[in-house]
């Protein structure tokens, strides 16, 4: 039974994550890099990439809040917040650059991030394994998606790409810890249903 001081924190946690500027434990990627001349059509594509790059970052808080908040084993719901941890990073990062790039975040993160709250919630209430085991699909996905991103970026833009490059690596990461914490491997129509979401989520992210 999930208690109202677990709801408070879990909205305080929304509202901070959708609202307040997110803070890095780590030093962002190519950070070091000099940030290189790029015309209006490439900054605003870099821009736009990375803000469906934040608006992923802020449906992952929202996922990972939500299963942890339902999960049962406390092995489980320490995997769970450990992704949600390193994902703060992944928020931080994609929004530092959005503003050195001259873009904007999404206007629909309110929107996502309640929508994957709902979903992280009731994949936890279906049992740990299949939680685990979403979180691992979900996280397949994401690197599957900044692979494309880094296909479509400006070859110039080496901060952006280095951001991108890193949070590949920690997602792969992720999905490799909740399969050995026993996720279990989700039906292929339900891992169609997350692609196609998916797509619709940054579709629009790409625009608004």
């Amino acid at each position: 039974m999930i208690s109202i001081d677990e709801l408070i924190v879990g909205f305080d946690k929304g509202l901070r994550t959708v609202f307040a500027p997110a803070r890095s434990t780590r030093v962002t990627p190519g950070e070091d890099l000099v940030d290189a001349e790029m015309d209006d059509a490439q900054r605003s594509l870099a821009a736009a990439l990375m803000r469906v790059n934040h608006a992923g970052e802020v449906c992952a808080q929202a996922l990972y809040q939500g299963q942890a908040m339902t999960a049962r084993d406390t092995a489980a719901r320490a995997a769970l917040e450990q992704a949600a941890k390193e994902e703060t990073d992944h928020l931080a990062w994609t929004e530092r650059r959005i503003v050195e790039l001259g873009g904007r975040k999404s206007a629909l993160n309110p929107l996502w991030y309640a929508g994957s709250f709902a979903i992280g919630a009731a994949a936890g209430l279906l049992g740990d394994k299949w939680s685990l085991g979403f979180l691992a699909e979900t996280e397949r996905q994401v690197v599957r998606h900044l692979e494309g991103h880094l296909g479509r970026l400006p070859a110039e833009d080496h901060k952006s790409r280095a951001i991108v490059e890193q949070m590949c690596v920690d997602e792969a990461r992720h999905a490799t810890s909740a399969r050995q914490q026993g996720g279990a491997e989700l039906p292929a129509p339900v891992k169609a249903v997350m692609q196609t979401s998916s797509k619709v989520m940054t579709g629009a992210a790409f625009l608004l």
